[in-house]
């Protein structure tokens, strides 16, 4: 009967092994410093390797949580129609600093998510809402994805003048 080999990993240089990991990771998508730091504490590597880690990574500009910040605030509000309160959640969530979280949502201002908020409506529902129940789904619908109800007030009133403007001649 054959002998069991070494453990998977075992010999291996802790950095290394932590390096590997961290490669791997930001080779999926981008992370913050906080997720990748709680995804190494789960593969229960050392503290102090895995700041080591994470300086090593950053330094070589794999890890930038400004970077990270920029990206989701992008991603999240053209893909996914995201406002800026459920984007400043995700944000937390991945452990960015309120004062990058503040700066990555600078350009998210009334006009801004009014816009966004206006152009989600126009793209879901090309007609606008018929009566306050449609009104009342359209809301909500622009209430989970992280917008203000003043914002999602205002969007409703402007997609149903968008709708019936009358469209000029190209």
């Amino acid at each position: 009967m054959a002998r069991p080999g070494p453990a998977p990993g075992a010999g291996e240089d802790p950095l290394e092994r932590a390096l590997a990991r961290c490669y791997r990771h930001l080779g999926e998508r981008e992370h913050s410093a906080a997720e990748l730091r709680r995804r190494l504490v789960r593969a229960g590597i050392e503290p102090d390797v895995i700041e080591e880690a994470l300086a090593t990574v950053a330094e070589q500009g794999y890890l930038d949580d400004v970077r990270y910040a920029r990206l989701l605030v992008e991603d999240r509000r053209n893909v996914d129609g995201w406002g800026a309160e459920r984007i400043r959640e995700r944000l937390e969530r991945a452990g960015i600093e309120r004062e990058l979280i503040e700066e990555a949502l600078s350009g998210c201002g009334h006009a801004s998510e009014l816009a966004a908020a206006t152009a989600l409506l126009a793209r879901r529902w090309p007609r606008p809402p018929a009566d306050d129940r449609e009104r009342q789904r359209s809301f909500g619908q622009l209430i989970r994805l992280g917008y203000a109800s003043e914002v999602a007030y205002d969007a409703i009133r402007a997609h149903e003048r968008n709708a019936s403007a009358p469209r000029s001649a190209a």
